[in-house]
């Protein structure tokens, strides 16, 4: 079941404002490349340069769109925000028409390109996978291109308990982030416990440390009163692009 810590107007405010950044750069790069055209011999690497812009935003674009989703948005996010996207490439002439042109992916498990897998084995994954095609056409070569935006944010944990006094246990948790299958770092990160039918956050009052390898790996350990025999444990965290992925996990005894 997914669960959001935040609201969708977060994740809207979010996306509004990648849109806007990505339609300034390269707003600014076209404009640098014209005024460079005018005064001057044309920049033998314009038309490479103007499509690295392009396919550089359009990553911008999927990343924020996904941030957006994984809070709660519509998988629909995505290709509104790409059409969007495109119509606005589409109308820049400065080396040719420009035809931006997109498919989401649709193969299990993506759908409307979008993959949200928030599981109760410690693995949760939140991605995005698009194919592009980009032409470039009316003045000088043709050029056509294609390539693929394939974004993931994945978290695994696992937890193990240690029993003391009463009911009160000792609880530790390791946790991988990783982003396209390398270590990333967490931004914002919150760790719950289960006391027989409800989650509560763990907080300084449960003796709770947490140490950052550095390398996407961290260590976290409380203590918490929990009468059940069974010793769960739910970490919600964001990384630094905004996207937002959760699980939980049994804990084993030690």
């Amino acid at each position: 079941m997914r669960k959001v810590t935040k609201g969708n107007s977060s994740g809207q405010i979010l996306i509004v404002a990648v849109l806007i950044i990505a339609l300034l750069i390269i707003s600014t790069q076209l404009y640098v490349y014209e005024f460079g055209g005018t005064i001057g011999e044309a920049n033998p690497n314009s038309f490479a340069n103007s499509i690295f812009a392009v396919r550089l935003n359009t990553q911008h674009v999927v990343i924020g769109s996904l941030a957006n989703i994984s809070r709660g948005g519509s998988n629909q996010t995505l290709s509104d925000n790409l059409q969007e996207w495109a119509s606005f490439v589409g109308r820049q002439y400065q080396h040719g028409k420009l035809i931006l042109n997109f498919t989401t992916r649709e193969t299990t498990p993506y759908s409307s390109g979008i993959w949200i897998s928030w599981g109760t084995n410690g693995l949760a994954v939140s991605g995005a996978y698009v194919n592009f095609t980009l032409r470039l056409s009316d003045r000088g070569p043709n050029v056509n291109t294609t390539h693929a935006v394939n974004i993931t944010t994945a978290i695994r944990i696992n937890g193990t308990y240690k029993a003391l006094q009463g009911n009160d246990v000792q609880v530790n948790v390791t946790c991988n982030l990783l982003n396209e299958a390398k270590p990333a770092l967490v931004e914002n990160t919150t760790l719950y416990y289960k006391n027989e039918t409800d989650w509560l956050p763990v907080n300084p009052q449960n003796n709770y440390t947490i140490m950052n390898y550095g390398n996407g790996t961290y260590f976290m350990s409380f203590v918490a009163n929990i009468p059940s025999s069974n010793v769960e444990v739910s970490m919600h965290a964001y990384d630094y692009r905004g996207i937002y992925v959760q699980t939980s996990v049994t804990c084993t005894e030690i």
